[in-house]
């Protein structure tokens, strides 16, 4: 059973967008790659649903 929601969710998209695009100006390729490491930690902390989380990771990967 499903328990990721993937419906868009967002009520500001292009808002969000820009912001995580904007946050990575001026970062190297490494730092960004630290900065959405973090990132990603710290909302999986928020989320704190190991079902989610591990659904979340199936879907990213393809």
């Amino acid at each position: 059973m499903e328990k990721l929601n993937t419906a868009p969710n967002l009520k500001n998209c292009d808002d969000f967008y820009e912001a995580l695009i904007e946050v990575h100006q001026g970062l190297s390729d490494d730092e960004s790659a630290r900065l959405n490491t973090r990132l990603i930690l710290l909302l999986a902390n928020h989320i704190g649903d190991e079902t989610v989380l591990r659904e979340a990771m199936e879907k990213a990967r393809g």
